[in-house]
This record gives structure tokens, C-alpha cells and sequence, in this order.
């Protein structure tokens, strides 16, 4: 999940992108914030389409991208650019790139007065609620139809599923660029030198635990800003260990979601650990970065949850010799349901392209070059994240442990992925906050977060001024 200024994201931890109710009270209508018209029709000139400009970008045209500047900055996309400004087959057109930490403040208007930018990164904590603007976001399916820059059509490049985070009511709108994968990260470095042995579900948790303890170090830690990392870690970890059996409710609205047996025998497992101070006390009032750096800087907790974006984001607050490594989320114990490996991994970082924009057919061919190999191969380079077009990893994950380890897991997973979606499509991302924060603390026993958790779901799902998308 990203926030402002960071990838904490990521992309849609939750990478983010809060929606809706982030935006406008949950009572009031979603299409009031929303621009009239829409359609798949895009504005603006277009040229002549051939094999080499598939979607007939006009010649001496202009691009105008505004991209999120988060953990991943902005500098893969002015890359890729560059790359674009330089193919002789699209004849003088040229791109701005620029960047944004709170876009649904500033690009918001810019739907309403019918001149948005032909390409958005739809990222941070600011991002626009997917509801107000999906019916005027260009289809995607063409981007993927198309070849790449190599001559190789893009649908045979990604990895699969890739399309699901974006895909609403059967309609691609959003193309998520980075391959994310949800784990528990740790140091390699300090694990071999203290021996402390890598858990393999959460009953390992509290011995582990002890053992941090007993070296003067926490289990965990947490940032107020990023407390819904443990409701991540939880709902992922109850969806590993029983599957559809506990994914559904909570992405459709049950009223009896947060009561599932799996998610309240980890949650209880959870606040044993806190209640034996093997949580480091203080993170709703530290700055999430700040947290992290007490874990990957001064080693004062063993693990953190989290997507793969944290090994950039942390980049320059990484103690030598860390050797970042991660794991899947884990099963409640060794009765799992699901395949071995399955794990949440999912394409965030959503790009879109608004149909009523001057240039459509210039933020799709943007997108193009973007997913060709060589802007792929060096977005996974520099940011140590893979993007979802697959074989631009090298085994030594450019000298990246955490990489490497992002390749395992994606490996062992195959086609054994799962994502959730309803907290940042109904915006629950920001009420849920508090509420983590306060159990983090210890504040809160597992019956109180039940109920409030619950509540917030059963808010969402019985306001007749959301639109509900039922997820499978």
C-alpha cells in the first residue's frame, strides 16, 4: 500500500490507493464527485494506426502524464519517457511527466472541467475512489492486445492474473504496473548470527517471540500511518490458511465476516503477542517510516509485514550487511486448506487513462513502452521490484536478497495467487486506521476490534449511495 510521499501501496495495501469513503462521507452520493459523461471514446486528434503506432498516436502530439511520487519516485516513467520520445515511428511526439502526492485533490477538477491527463498514476493514501471514475476510464484490454516494443504482444509478456486488480464489473480500467507480493520480512544477517529459526505458521509466533525477547528485541513493531498492516497480515494469513472460505465474506460484505473462526483464532494469537510485549510499544505515535527504520536500521524488532515495496522504500535506512529477506504470509497452523506456496501477489500501482483526455491514444502508447523489456528490466533494477511483465529478474536478483526472495515466493506460488480488494474499493482503509492503532497499542481486547472492524463493513454495505461489486 502506498501513502503520501512513500510506497507504502503500493500499490492497493493496501498499493494502495484509498477509495471512496476516503474521499466523501459515506453518506453521500458517489456520483456526486464524479465528472458527467464518460464513455470509451477518447478526445483529441489521432493518426494513422500501424503495426508500430497500434493505437494512432497523432504526429507532433503531446503526452501529459502526472504520476504519483511515492516510494517508487517518478523516474521509471520519465525513463520510459525518453524511450518513447526517441521511436522514430510515433514522429515528434513528446511527454510530461509530473508528479503528484495527492492526486484526487488535484486531478479531481481536472475530470470535472473535461481536461484530465492522458495518463494518472492512481496511487497514495490521496488517490481518486475507483466509483467516482470508473465509467470515464478508457477500456485497457488493446494495451495488452498490442505488441511491445520488442514485437512480442504484451498478453504473452505478463505474469497471469495481472488484470484482476483493475478489472471492475468484467471491464479492465486499470493497468497495475509492479508485481507485488504480501509478506513478513526479516533479516537474513541477524537471524544465522542470533539462531533464531524462521516461523512456518503463526503457532511459531509466540516462541519466537520469547526468543527476540530474551536478545533484548521485539517480534514486531508498527507506524500509525501503516497499523492496517496487520489487518493485512491477519486477513491474508486467515486466507492462506482456509481459502475462499474466508476471502469472500469479507470481500462481499458478510455481515458475519470478521466472525470467521480462522480470522479470530490468529487474531487472538496476535494479541497474546502484544499483551507478552512482544510488540515494541509506541507506533501510533512514530511516523511509519520512522518505524520501519527501527526495524531495518536499528534491528529492534525481528519482523514486519508488508508488500515487496519495502526494500526500496527503506533503501537508504537499511543497516549494512541486512540481507532483506521475506517470507509468505502465514498459515494459522500446519492444517492449511490452499495449495502449498499460495500466496497474496497481485499487480499494483494503477495506471489509467481517461477517456475525455487530449491524448488517450498517447497515454496508452506511454503505457506500451512502459511494458516493454528494456523499461521493465530497469524499473526492477533500480527499484528492486519486479514489474508484471515476467523474465526481467535475473536469478541474483541484481544482488537483492529481498528480490530474490520475492522470486521464490512467486515461483513456489505459480498460478496460486489471490488479492483482496474491498477495503480500498469501498475506502475503509481510513476509518479502519484507528481502530489498528488503538489494538496495536493494546487498547483493545478481539472482541472490541471484531465488532468495530464488522461494523464499518456492515457500514459500507448497508448505504444504498455505494455501488456494491460483488467479487468471485
Amino acid at each position: 500500500m502506498e501513502l503520501e510521499n512513500t510506497s507504502i501501496s503500493r500499490r492497493n495495501l493496501l498499493r494502495g490507493a484509498i477509495a471512496t469513503a476516503a474521499l466523501v462521507p459515506f453518506g453521500m452520493t458517489l456520483a456526486s464527485c464524479a465528472a458527467p459523461g464518460g464513455g470509451s471514446s477518447g478526445g483529441g486528434s489521432t493518426g494513422k494506426v500501424t503495426a508500430d503506432n497500434p493505437f494512432g498516436v497523432a504526429a507532433n502530439s503531446k503526452v501529459d502524464a502526472v504520476i504519483f511520487n511515492g516510494g517508487y519516485g517518478i523516474d521509471y516513467v520519465e525513463n520510459s519517457a525518453k524511450i518513447m520520445e526517441g521511436n522514430k515511428k510515433l514522429d515528434g511526439v513528446t511527454v510530461k511527466v509530473s508528479s503528484s502526492t495527492k492526486i484526487a485533490q488535484e486531478l479531481q477538477p481536472r475530470f470535472v472541467g473535461g481536461n484530465p491527463p492522458d495518463l494518472i498514476d492512481n496511487s497514495g493514501a490521496n488517490s481518486i475512489g475507483w466509483n467516482t471514475i470508473l465509467d470515464q476510464l478508457e477500456e485497457l484490454d488493446d494495451v495488452f492486445e498490442a505488441n511491445n516494443l520488442e514485437g512480442t504482444k504484451i498478453a504473452d509478456t505478463v505474469y497471469g492474473g495481472v488484470k484482476d486488480p483493475g478489472t471492475f464489473d468484467g471491464k479492465f480500467k486499470a493497468l497495475n504496473y509492479v508485481m507485488t507480493i504480501y509478506g513478513i520480512w526479516y533479516s537474513g544477517s541477524l537471524f544465522e548470527k542470533e539462531g533464531f529459526q524462521v516461523p512456518k505458521t503463526w503457532q511459531d509466533l509466540p516462541a519466537l517471540g520469547a526468543a527476540a525477547k530474551a536478545k533484548g528485541k521485539y517480534l514486531f513493531l508498527w507506524g500509525k500511518e501503516a497499523a492496517t498492516y496487520y489487518q493485512t497480515l491477519v486477513i491474508d494469513s486467515a486466507v492462506i490458511q482456509s481459502g475462499d472460505d474466508v476471502r469472500l465474506p469479507l470481500e462481499n460484505l458478510d455481515p458475519k465476516a470478521w466472525s470467521h473462526p480462522t480470522l479470530q483464532s490468529i487474531l487472538t494469537i496476535l494479541y497474546d503477542l502484544i499483551k507478552a510485549g512482544y510488540m515494541k510499544p509506541g507506533g501510533g505515535g512514530t511516523q511509519f517510516t520512522q518505524a520501519q527504520s527501527q526495524w531495518s536500521l536499528d534491528q529492534a524488532a525481528l519482523l514486519y509485514p508488508s508488500g515487496s515495496w519495502i526494500e526500496n522504500e527503506m533503501k537508504k535506512q537499511t543497516a549494512p550487511d541486512f540481507k532483506m529477506m521475506g517470507m509468505t504470509e502465514l498459515p494459522l497452523d500446519d492444517k492449511q486448506t490452499t495449495p502449498a506456496g499460495f500466496a497474496r501477489a497481485e499487480a499494483g500501482e494503477p495506471f489509467i487513462v481517461p477517456s475525455k483526455s487530449k491524448n488517450p491514444a498517447g497515454g496508452k502508447e506511454l503505457l506500451r513502452t512502459m511494458l516493454s523489456k528494456e523499461s521493465a528490466t530497469a524499473f526492477a533494477k533500480s527499484k528492486f521490484a519486479p514489474t508484471i511483465v515476467k523474465g526481467t529478474v535475473p536469478e541474483d536478483g541484481f544482488g537483492s536478497t529481498a528480490l530474490q526472495s520475492q522470486g521464490k515466493m512467486l515461483e513456489a506460488a505459480g498460478d496460486n495467487v489471490f488479492t483482496i480488494k474491498s477495503t480500498n474499493l469501498y475506502g475503509m482503509n481510513s476509518d479502519q486506521l484507528p481502530i489498528w492503532n488503538s489494538f496495536l497499542a493494546g487498547g483493545m481486547t478481539v472482541a472490541e476490534i471484531t465488532k468495530q472492524l464488522q461494523a464499518l463493513v456492515d457500514k459500507v454495505a448497508n448505504d444504498s449511495s455505494i455501488t456494491k461489486i460483488e467479487i468471485k
